[in-house]
């Protein structure tokens, strides 16, 4: 007889709102822990709805949903106790619960405490906080429940000790940005070890519109030590055994091993495009690609992604289209094998100015005229996307969204886009990544100027300071939060810094009409930065 607890873990890529398809990834789990003769096996937060699952949580008929779920859960002819999560509606009060649900019965339902409102969280807006730390004895061993975020504070956990908390479970759905891995197992294995208690975190994994779920699912002995860490970005399972005696936990399969830098973040992009096409029923993905970096770098995240089958990549040329741009583009498509067309802009573009000629004599061509290059190629890809019905994949990265250096209904319109938190020197870096992969990028794409190419020999240096003191101005505006006076203590040069962020915030509006993008950063625009479009705030620093 084993003198041990198996704990299994279950790191699953759920669909938000999907509660059948839910269901039957619990199942599945559970027939795998039976098979590894586990004792329990716990699922991420919201498991059965989601996360997040934002104002769904709002409709009564959500709760009937998962009510009919939740009985059919505790209906399985299992041996395996299951800790499930779902929101739970009491009243007029709503919870973010996870059930211990054991041979038809569920013996504890735990309500999390501490609710996240910062960043991409917005939990107040639902969700009660409960005041319990109820502890569970099963098969003489006392159990804790706490849900993400009451693992993140030292109070949730030290109250679980002193109730006579033995292990404490933690199921979660902690969304990615790089360097959180890190962060995180900082802050979980603090936990065990200020309370000298074992602590077993399970994390969804998955795309889930802007947001992405890494998993890495894992496990920490009470002296801090990471003892197991799962798969990243990817579905896993595993179990671990707890041992009362020793107070320690032994997993029955190594560790999966972790991503370096570029790797981790070109996953979490392949993740979320995977994800967003997938669970939205698109049978694919288009972009246009234009013989820059940023749309061969977007091109070959959405190859990976999806297949090379399942990618269409479209060269729109025009009279200031470089000869070695249509080049490097067809390079590309041939690379990664994909289907690869070329249309020109010059007869459509020219019909524009025709009919706009009238209105427009007497003036001298400039932005209107470029935005209607960009504009031109907006509709043919739309045009595309609403015959064949794949999606619309747009290529400006987080430096360029952020000054506004892209066209409204132009190269804005698509469905995602792949690049948008991702910094102009980044997008380098990954470009360099992915060639030591396999050669997909010509190399003069990632070492020739970048240029937007609406205009004779244009360049962005053109209208925008080298990338990277853009960048770094943009990390300490955008992402940190610094004024005019920190950043130019940084060593830049003030009217470069005041250009940029006049460009930052005058650009809300256009940032609020892209589409989502996927968030790899602390500070993303979108669910984590929102200002308002119309505001003063930026006078008062002329």
């Amino acid at each position: 007889m084993r003198n041990s607890m198996r704990i299994a873990l279950a790191q699953n890529n759920y669909i938000v709102g999907d509660i059948e398809y839910n269901l039957q990834l619990i199942k599945q789990s559970v027939a795998q822990a039976e098979e590894q003769d586990a004792d329990i096996i716990v699922f991420s937060e919201l498991s059965l709805c989601g996360y997040p699952p934002e104002d769904l949580l709002l409709r009564p008929d959500l709760y009937l949903i998962v009510d009919k779920a939740l009985e059919e859960i505790k209906s399985l002819k299992t041996g395996v106790a299951m800790v499930v999560g779902h929101p739970r509606q009491d009243g007029e009060q709503v919870f973010n619960s996870a059930s211990f649900i054991y041979q038809g019965e569920s013996l504890l339902c735990y309500d999390k405490q501490l609710l996240p409102n910062y960043a991409v969280f917005d939990e107040k807006r639902y969700f009660t906080a409960a005041t319990d730390c109820p502890v569970i004895d099963f098969k003489g061993v006392k159990l804790s429940i706490l849900i993400c975020e009451d693992l993140w504070f030292k109070e949730p956990a030290k109250v679980a000790k002193l109730a006579g908390a033995e292990l404490i479970l933690s199921p979660n759905a902690s969304p990615y940005y790089y360097g959180k891995v890190e962060v995180r197992g900082k802050e979980m294995g603090s936990r065990a070890r200020e309370n000298s208690i074992p602590v077993i975190y399970v994390n969804q994994v998955g795309g889930q519109d802007e947001l992405i779920f890494d998993g890495c699912s894992s496990a920490y002995n009470p002296d801090g030590s990471t003892v197991f860490m799962a798969a990243e970005m990817a579905e896993d399972f595993a179990c671990i055994d707890f041992n009362q005696a020793s107070n320690q936990l032994t997993p029955l399969k190594p560790s999966t091993k972790q991503f370096e830098e570029h790797e981790e973040i070109w996953q979490a992009l392949v993740l979320g495009v995977r994800d967003y096409v997938r669970k939205n029923g698109f049978p694919g993905a288009l972009l246009g690609l234009s013989g820059g970096i940023d749309s061969a770098v977007s091109l070959a995240v959405a190859v990976d992604a999806l297949g090379k089958e399942n990618v269409n990549a479209v060269m729109m040329p025009f009279r200031y289209t470089a000869s070695i741009s249509v080049e490097d583009a067809r390079a590309e498509a041939e690379a990664l094998g994909i289907e690869f067309d070329v249309i020109s802009i010059e007869p459509i573009f020219d019909a524009f100015m025709e009919q706009m000629a009238p209105k427009l004599e007497g003036t001298e061509p400039g932005v209107t005229e470029q935005n209607i290059q960009a504009r031109c190629r907006g509709t043919i890809l739309m045009g595309l996307s609403n015959k064949f019905g794949r999606l619309v994949l747009t290529t400006g990265n987080k430096s360029e969204v952020a000054v506004g250096y892209c066209t409204l209904y132009g190269d804005m319109a698509g469905g995602l886009d792949v690049l948008k938190d991702v910094p102009k020197t980044m997008v380098y870096q990954l470009a360099r990544y992915r060639n030591k992969v396999s050669p997909v990028i010509p190399e003069r794409v990632i070492t020739r100027p970048p240029s937007a190419e609406l205009a004779p020999d244009q360049i962005d240096e053109d209208n925008l300071p080298p990338y990277e003191v853009l960048d770094e101005i943009l990390e300490a505006y955008v992402e940190q939060d610094k004024s005019i006076s920190d950043i130019v203590s940084l060593g830049h040069d003030e009217a470069v810094v005041r250009k940029v962020i006049r460009l930052v915030d005058i650009n809300e509006h256009k940032r609020r009409q892209a589409p989502i993008g996927i968030r790899i950063s602390p500070r993303a625009f979108g669910r984590d930065r929102r200002y308002p479009i119309t505001s003063g705030f930026g006078r008062q620093f002329k």
